[in-house]
């Protein structure tokens, strides 16, 4: 990580505390000026102990852990600024569970649900804000060509001539494109016509990192046909300190990627199925709102037919059937029996 980096990123967490700060302070006003209990001067005037003040350091010290628990201080050049509000949205509600714990724990009468929820308000709005505000300061920063980064694209196949041309269009993410790795093969000549720079082949890739300052590498190598290099690739960049990518669709299927953590072991999930997390909670919550409502709506035809088979028939009114769902595992539904 360069000083300037480390510089930017302890302004951003000291940035993050002190709207933390603010937060508390104006729940903590709203709540008083609500309830009437005591004037605002009268409050600030209350004498704080020393365990309270140490509670209110491990307080900030979550919300710290927090935020960066949800990457908030990591590179997202690359991400969309609404994946980061629903990290900051994430790292609020789950700060504000955290002071619901202390509060019960150590007895805290000010950790009210009103002050608990007034924070979160306050608190992600306040944080939402500032990310959409810093995040356009730094796209006209970049746009002008200051906060580059150099990249370096391995392979020369369509889909790394796509990303090339995706980066050189948008200068407001902050990308040098210092140019291309590849050996000759076929397609070179067809490559050439597009004006892209070839700087160095696979064999001289060790010594132009040597020389040249490189911030990203992204791979857009066959895996199959190229693994030798896709190691040999990996273990330059972890010497050098080059931050590696690789695209999502390097096996030639379209599916999405999850990094996860193990143990001492780090592990890429790719998966094609249904989603994960909150997105999945919301679906299942309206599948069954929205069944539930249709299941009451269409409650006197249900009955109806349940009556109707009953009357011209014998036997139950339902049969269970066997069926094969997501991954081949099996279900039993009710059906009405005909």
């Amino acid at each position: 990580m360069t000083e300037n980096k480390y510089l930017s990123i302890s302004i951003l967490k000291l940035a993050d505390l002190c709207m933390a700060l603010v937060s508390f302070g104006l729940a903590t006003a709203l709540i008083v000026h609500e309830q009437n209990q005591l004037a605002f001067t009268q409050f600030l005037s209350i004498r704080i102990t020393i365990a309270n003040f140490v509670l209110f350091l491990l307080t900030l010290l979550i919300y710290h852990f927090l935020f960066r628990m949800f990457g908030l201080y990591q590179s997202r050049r690359f991400s969309g600024v609404g994946a980061e509000i629903v990290d900051v949205l994430k790292a609020a509600t789950f700060f504000v569970g955290a002071l619901i714990v202390v509060g019960l724990t150590f007895s805290i009468r000010m950790f009210t649900p009103a002050f608990v929820l007034s924070f979160w308000a306050i608190n992600a709005t306040i944080a939402c804000a500032f990310r959409v505000v810093l995040r356009q300061i730094l796209r006209r920063i970049r746009a002008s060509g200051r906060n580059q980064r150099n990249i370096l694209i391995f392979g020369t196949n369509k889909r790394a001539v796509s990303f090339a041309q995706r980066i050189a269009a948008s200068p407001e993410l902050g990308y040098r494109l210092l140019g291309f790795v590849d050996d000759d093969w076929q397609g070179m000549a067809e490559f050439r016509e597009i004006g892209f720079q070839i700087v160095c082949e696979y064999k001289g890739l060790a010594e132009f990192l040597r020389r040249n300052v490189v911030d990203e590498m992204v791979i857009y190598l066959p895996f199959e046909s190229f693994r030798r290099y896709w190691t040999e690739t990996a273990s330059l960049c972890a010497h050098n300190g080059i931050r590696l990518r690789l695209n999502s669709d390097v096996f030639g299927i379209k599916a999405r990627w999850l990094a996860e953590e193990h143990g001492n072991g780090h592990y890429i999930t790719s998966y094609t199925g249904a989603g994960e997390g909150w997105p999945l909670a919301v679906k299942r919550t309206l599948d069954v709102v929205i069944s539930s409502s249709l299941l009451v709506l269409f409650a006197p035809v249900l009955v109806a037919t349940a009556i109707a088979i009953k009357m011209i028939s014998k036997g139950p009114v339902f049969f269970l059937q066997e069926r094969i769902g997501l991954n081949k595992r099996r279900f039993k539904i009710y059906k009405f029996r005909t």
